[in-house]
């Protein structure tokens, strides 16, 4: 793979919004986890819930996609000056050559469940204001960006659960090389609704306290919200010495159980491993892993195996989400965002909630942050049904 440079990138989490917020919540060992209060949610768990999605307002123009998911990824979009960015790479190389690729799992979802509260007592017709292709599909995500932004280039959007927003590197990565396109807004967009909170507590999925990656007594994951981008380009021959970018992606599908991993994290080894031959970099050249890490007792066991089978004990890794919960579609974006500022900063994160390691899993977890030269850094992202995807960033150009 022909490197590409993330030109800019941003993210937006219950750590707050922009990247100077979740710049010192690594350095504090920061969680922005919070007991649910979300919505009519009557639920022993805790999120990270975003504050000020709901007042965040659309433009007129666009208030056929009003929902909380698009409000979200608004509130994203203008941080870190981030929609400048964009708009002046679209300037630079022409709306037709710049492409949106989004990751999500349930996009507006919570207006749909807020619409069958409305439906007609006599004949259960939902409300005619209620706008299915604008707001619960999936494409819509993609559709709004690329309408806000004067993007007229391809778009897609990827839901396949929790490696969504990671997938859509590998997918924006494989157009540019094709020439289809010179530039790519990349990133994922999950907001809090009633679907995944019920869905993953009828799973027996969600802890009653802060979720604790790789911890022994880890009982399940904590749910988040976020929304974070990427803008990925070719980049200049001479690039600064600070300049982050995507050196490989790997992919696989292990279909072990529809919602399960498979034990061995055969799966989570192959993306791993397709994503170092995609950077031409060996295990050893990886400074940093960030990992799924959900907190379940099966993902976190199943991906130390696999992560220990390549790497052994000797590679710094930590999961973020005791920080930010699980933010389902957007995790894998969120999470390549916050590998970018681990390189930028030199500093490994650390992994709030966690308090015993499990002893079953050799792995050189990091607790807290510590500063370290890193040059290279992996992060994983897994979805339902064996949907892996890993990515490799680094901060000079292979």
């Amino acid at each position: 793979m022909k490197p590409l440079l993330l030109s800019a990138y941003t993210a937006t989490t219950c750590l707050g919004v922009g990247i100077d917020a979740h710049r010192e919540a690594v350095r504090q060992g920061r969680s922005g986890l919070r007991p649910c209060h979300f919505e009519t949610v009557e639920l022993p768990t805790w999120v990270g819930e975003i504050q000020g999605v709901d007042a965040q307002a659309l433009p007129a123009s666009l208030a056929a996609y009003d929902c909380r998911n698009h409000r979200l990824a608004l509130l994203a979009l203008r941080a870190d000056g981030f929609e400048d960015r964009v708009r002046a790479a679209v300037r630079r190389h022409g709306a037709g050559r710049v492409g949106v690729f989004m990751g999500t799992s349930t996009s507006g979802i919570l207006e749909t469940e807020l619409a069958y509260r409305r439906r007609d007592p006599a004949s259960g017709a939902l409300p005619a204001a209620f706008s299915y292709a604008t707001t619960h599909n999936p494409y819509s995500l993609s559709e709004f960006l690329r309408e806000h932004l004067g993007i007229t280039g391809m778009a897609m959007t990827i839901s396949t659960a929790c490696s969504s927003s990671a997938k859509v590197f590998a997918a924006a990565a494989r157009q540019i090389e094709l020439g289809t396109i010179d530039a790519a807004l990349v990133g994922g967009v999950d907001s809090l609704c009633l679907t995944t909170l019920y869905g993953f507590a009828s799973l027996e999925l969600t802890s009653a306290e802060p979720c604790r990656p790789y911890d022994a007594g880890r009982d399940g994951i904590s749910i988040g919200e976020g929304a974070a981008y990427a803008l990925l380009e070719r980049g200049a021959d001479a690039p600064d010495a600070q300049a982050v970018w995507l050196l490989g992606a790997g992919e696989s599908s292990d279909a072990h159980h529809m919602s399960a991993p498979h034990p061995e994290g055969l799966g989570a080894k192959l993306a791993m491993e397709a994503a170092l031959r995609s950077a031409s970099l060996n295990a050893g050249d990886i400074h940093y892993i960030n990992l799924h890490g959900t907190a379940t007792p099966a993902n976190d066991s199943a991906e130390g195996k696999a992560v220990a089978a390549l790497f052994g004990d000797r590679v710094p890794c930590s999961s973020t989400k005791g920080a930010t919960g699980h933010t389902l579609g957007a995790a894998g974006a969120v999470e390549a965002v916050l590998c970018a500022l681990a390189l930028v900063d030199g500093v490994v994160p650390g992994s709030p909630g966690t308090r015993e390691l499990d002893p079953a899993i050799p792995l050189r977890y990091q607790l807290h942050g510590e500063p370290a030269a890193l040059r290279h850094a992996l992060t994983n992202s897994f979805g339902f049904g064996g949907s892996n995807c890993s990515l490799v960033f680094g901060r000079a150009q292979a």
